[in-house]
C-alpha cells in the first residue's frame, strides 16, 4: 500500500516577499521558579560538550524490498518450449510439432534460420573451437586416498516400543532434513499401545524431531515431493494413502477411503512429473498399482493389476514390494515383486494387456530394492535374496553383472547419484557395502559395520556424500563418505558405458545360444513323443513284470561280480601260501626220524601212502599224470595239512571219528589243490627267509619235543601268525 500526502497553499501566497518589522516582546507563558525541583538534579562532573560546525539535518530512513539474486543455468536440449508444454511428455511434444508445422510462416522462418545456421556450421568446420592443444601432455597422477566413512549423526526412535525404520527420504531443498517412516512389519509383534507416529528430523538438532506426522496407521513408505519440499505422501500399513502439507500441521490433509485403497501394506509410493505436481502412484502386495491425484484421494485415477499372464485376474497377480520411476522415461516404470520377478510396465499403452511390457527373473526371493542408474537409465539395479544384480533392458533372460552370494540376506540398495560405477547395499548382519566395479568386481570397495541389528533401509543424499541407513530397531545412522567415493573420475563415464555395452552384448550372444538349444531340445522331445505314441501302451501287469525282471537281473549281476571277486582274492592268498611253503621246504630239512607225532596224526602218512597204491591199480591203458604234477599235489597236501591240522584225505581204520570241522577242511583242501595244480605260479626266491625256519600252524606242533630242536621265535615279520590270521578269514564252504 502506497502512502501519499497532498500539500495545499493559496495562490496569492506564492512569490510573496518576507517583510520583517520591530516589535516589542510578548510574554506567552510565565513559569515561576520552584526551588524544590533543584533537589532532583544531580551534578555531572566532568561535563563534555561537543560543537558541530556543519549544518544539522534530520534523520531519514527508507525501507526497500529485498531482492534475491540467484544464478540459474538452462541446458537447451532442443528449442525453447512453451510453458504449457511438458518437454518429457512425448504426446504433448508431438502434438505441438504438428500444430507448428501447419503454420504458414513456419517454412519462411526455417529458411531464414537455416541461412544463419549454415554460416555458423561452416565457421565451426573452419575453426575447431573445441580443439585440445595440450592433449599430449601427461597428466600428473594424483594419489587416490583410501575409501573411508565416518558417522556424523545417529537418530533413535523416541518411543519405548522400538519399531523398524522402513523408509527414508531426504528433503529436496534442505539437505539437513530427513523424513523417516516407522512401522512394525511383523503382524504378530504389533502391540496395542504402539505409536503410529513418523517423524521429520533436522540433522543439526537430532535430539528431538522437528515435525511429528500422525497417520491413521503406521507408515511403511514416506516420500518428499521433489518439486515442493512442504508436501509428503505416505503409504500406510493398512493400505491407505495419505499426504501432508507441513505448513498445515501434523495431521494429514487428506486420506484415501478404505474401499478405494489397497488391501495390503503399501510398500511403494512415488511422485510423478506433471504440471500440477500433485500426481503419484503406489504399489502393494495385493497385486495392484494405483495412480492418485492428492487433490482428490477419494478414488484412484487409474489401476493396473500385476498379472504377468496379462489376463487382469487379481488372484493371479504378483505382490509388489518396491517401485521405480525415472523422470526421463515418463511413461515407463518398474515393479519389484515378492516372487523375485521385475515387471517393466508402460502406462501409456493403448490396450490394458500391453501395459506389462516384459519381465526379468533372477532372484530367489522378494526384490527389496530397484533403482535405475542415474546416468544410464536403461541399466537398473535389483537387490534380493543374497545378491545384488545389474540388468540391462535389452537383455531380458539374465543379468549382465551380479555380486557374490553373501552369507547374510540383502535388504536394500541404490546407486550413487554422482558416480555411475558406485552403488550401495545393506545386509541383515548390520553391514553396509559400497561397490565400485571399476575397481573391484568380486568384493565390495568398502564394507562398514554400522550396527549389530539388521539394516532395513538405505538412502543417499543428492550430493552423494552423505548416506543414511535405518535399522530394525529404528536407529538411523547418518554417515559421510570420503571424496573418492563421491567424486566423478576422469573418463569414468566412457569406461562404465563400454563395460555395460560389452556385458550386454555377451548376454545377448548367450541368450541366442540358449534359445537355439531350447529349440533343438523341443524338437527332440516332440519326435520322442511321436515315437511313444506309435508304441502300444503297456498294461500295469506288464510294467510290473518288466520292472521285476530288470531288478532281478541287476541283483544277479551284482552277486556274480562279488563271487568272482572273492574267488580271485582266495586264489591269490592260496598261491602265496603255496609259494611260501615251497621256499621254506627247500630251506628247512628236518629228518623224519627225529620227529615223533601222536598216533592219530601218524596215520596221515599211511593214508597218503595208500593213494599211490590205489592209483597204481588203475589200468595201464589210461594216461597218467606227469611226475611234476604229482609232486605239486603232494607239496600242496602237506602245506594244507600243516595249515589245517585236522584235515586228511581218507581216515584210516581205527582212527578217531572225523569231526564237522575236519570235513570242511577236507573239502577246502581238495578244491584248493585242484586250483593250485591247474594254475601253477612260478617259484621265486625269498630274500628275507631264514635258514632252518619253518612256518606251521600252532595246532600242528607235535606233542613230544624231546627229539626235535626248538625252532627260533618269529618276530613281527614272521609268517606263522599271519598265516593263521589269513586262514581264519577265508570263507568256508557249507
Amino acid at each position: 500500500m502506497e502512502i501519499s500526502y497532498l500539500y495545499t497553499r493559496k495562490r496569492s501566497e506564492f512569490g510573496r516577499p518576507c517583510c520583517f518589522s520591530d516589535q516589542a516582546a510578548i510574554v506567552n507563558v510565565d513559569i515561576p521558579p520552584d526551588p524544590g525541583l533543584a533537589d532532583n538534579f544531580v551534578p555531572r562532573d566532568p561535563v563534555h560538550t561537543y560543537v558541530q560546525h556543519s549544518t544539522e539535518m534530520s534523520e531519514h530512513e527508507v525501507n526497500t524490498d529485498r531482492v534475491k539474486v540467484q544464478s540459474r543455468g538452462v541446458n537447451h536440449v532442443e528449442g525453447g518450449w512453451p510453458k504449457d508444454v511438458n518437454l518429457h511428455d512425448a504426446d504433448q511434444t508431438a502434438r505441438f510439432r504438428k500444430k507448428l508445422e501447419k503454420d504458414e510462416h513456419y517454412i519462411n522462418v526455417i529458411t531464414q534460420l537455416g541461412t544463419l545456421m549454415e554460416h555458423c556450421v561452416k565457421q565451426n568446420n573452419a575453426i575447431d573451437i573445441y580443439e585440445e592443444y595440450f592433449e599430449e601432455e601427461e597428466m600428473i597422477e594424483v594419489e587416490i586416498e583410501p575409501p573411508s566413512a565416518k558417522t556424523i549423526n545417529t537418530i533413535r526412535d523416541p518411543n519405548t516400543a522400538k519399531r523398524t525404520a522402513t523408509h527414508l527420504s531426504w528433503c529436496p531443498n534442505a539437505s539437513k532434513k530427513l523424513a523417516v517412516a516407522y512401522s512394525i512389519l511383523e503382524f504378530q509383534q504389533s502391540k496395542k499401545d504402539m505409536s503410529l507416529d513418523s517423524y521429520i528430523w533436522d540433522l543439526e538438532n537430532s535430539s528431538r524431531p522437528e515435525i511429528v506426522l500422525k497417520p491413521p496407521s503406521p507408515l511403511v513408505t514416506l516420500e518428499y515431493n521433489p518439486k515442493d519440499s512442504f508436501m509428503l505422501v505416505g503409504g500406510c500399513y493398512n493400505g491407505l494413502m495419505a499426504y501432508w502439507d507441513t505448513r498445515k500441521g501434523q495431521l494429514p490433509v487428506e486420506v484415501s477411503p478404505v474401499e478405494a485403497s489397497h488391501r495390503d501394506p503399501v510398500y511403494g509410493a512415488v511422485w510423478l512429473q506433471s504440471k500440477t505436481n500433485t500426481d503419484c502412484f503406489s504399489a502393494s502386495t495385493d497385486g495392484q498399482v494405483l495412480w492418485w491425484d492428492i487433490r482428490k484421494l477419494s478414488m484412484p485415477t487409474e489401476k493396473l493389476v500385476l498379472d504377468i499372464s496379462r489376463k487382469g485376474i487379481l488372484k493371479d497377480a504378483l505382490g509388489a514390494v518396491t517401485l521405480e520411476f525415472e523422470s526421463s522415461l515418463p511413461t515407463n516404470f518398474m515393479v519389484g515383486t515378492e516372487q523375485g520377478i521385475v515387471i517393466l510396465c508402460n502406462r501409456k499403452a493403448k490396450i490394458p494387456t500391453e501395459k506389462i511390457t516384459c519381465t526379468y527373473s533372477g532372484h530367489h526371493g522378494p526384490v527389496y530394492a530397484l533403482s535405475r542408474n542415474p546416468m544410464y537409465p536403461k541399466i537398473f539395479l535389483t537387490v534380493g535374496d543374497w545378491t545384488a544384480r545389474i540388468w540391462s533392458e535389452d537383455a531380458k533372460e539374465s543379468a549382465i553383472m551380479w555380486t557374490k552370494y553373501h552369507l547374510a540376506y540383502l535388504t536394500d540398495g541404490c546407486w550413487s547419484p554422482v558416480r555411475p560405477a558406485v552403488f550401495f547395499t545393506t545386509r541383515s548382519d548390520g553391514m553396509l557395502d559400497i561397490w565400485d566395479f571399476l575397481f573391484k568386481q568380486k568384493d565390495p570397495f568398502l564394507s562398514l559395520k554400522v550396527c549389530d541389528e539388521p539394516l532395513s533401509s538405505l538412502r543417499v543424499q543428492d550430493s552423494g556424500c552423505v548416506v543414511a541407513c535405518g535399522s530394525k530397531v529404528g536407529t538411523v545412522s547418518v554417515m559421510e563418505i570420503s571424496s573418492v567415493l563421491c567424486t566423478l573420475r576422469r573418463n569414468e563415464k566412457n569406461l562404465v558405458n563400454a563395460m555395460f555395452e560389452r556385458e550386454t552384448r555377451r548376454e545377448k550372444i548367450l541368450e541366442a545360444r540358449h534359445r537355439e538349444m531350447r529349440l533343438k531340445e523341443r524338437a527332440r522331445s516332440e519326435s520322442r513323443v511321436m515315437e511313444t505314441e506309435e508304441v502300444p501302451a503297456e498294461s500295469p501287469q506288464e510294467k510290473f513284470a518288466r520292472a521285476q525282471k530288470e531288478f532281478l537281473e541287476v541283483i544277479q549281476a551284482e552277486l556274480r561280480r562279488k563271487a568272482e571277486a572273492e574267488m580271485r582274492q582266495l586264489h591269490g592268498k592260496v598261491r602265496d601260501y603255496t609259494e611260501e611253503a615251497a621256499l621254506q621246504k627247500e630251506d628247512i630239512q628236518v629228518p623224519e626220524e627225529n620227529i615223533q607225532v601222536p598216533e592219530e596224526e601218524s596215520q596221515e602218512p599211511k593214508e597218503e601212502s595208500q593213494e599211490p597204491k590205489e592209483e597204481s591199480q588203475e589200468p595201464k591203458g589210461e594216461s597218467q599224470e606227469p611226475k611234476e604234477e604229482e609232486g605239486k599235489k603232494e607239496d600242496a597236501a602237506k602245506v594244507l595239512g600243516s595249515l589245517c591240522p585236522s584235515s586228511s584225505h581218507q581216515p584210516l581204520a581205527g582212527a578217531a571219528p572225523i569231526t564237522h570241522h575236519q570235513e570242511r577242511c577236507q573239502s577246502h583242501q581238495q578244491g584248493w589243490m585242484e586250483s593250485l595244480v591247474l594254475s601253477p605260479s612260478p617259484s621265486r626266491e625269498r630274500p628275507d627267509s631264514v635258514p632252518g625256519q619253518r612256518d606251521e600252524h600252532p595246532s600242528c606242533q607235535p606233542s613230544t619235543k624231546q627229539h626235535r630242536p626248538e625252532p627260533p621265535q618269529l618276530g613281527a615279520t614272521g609268517r606263522g601268525p599271519s598265516q593263521k590270521s589269513l586262514f581264519s578269514q577265508l570263507p568256508t564252504r557249507q
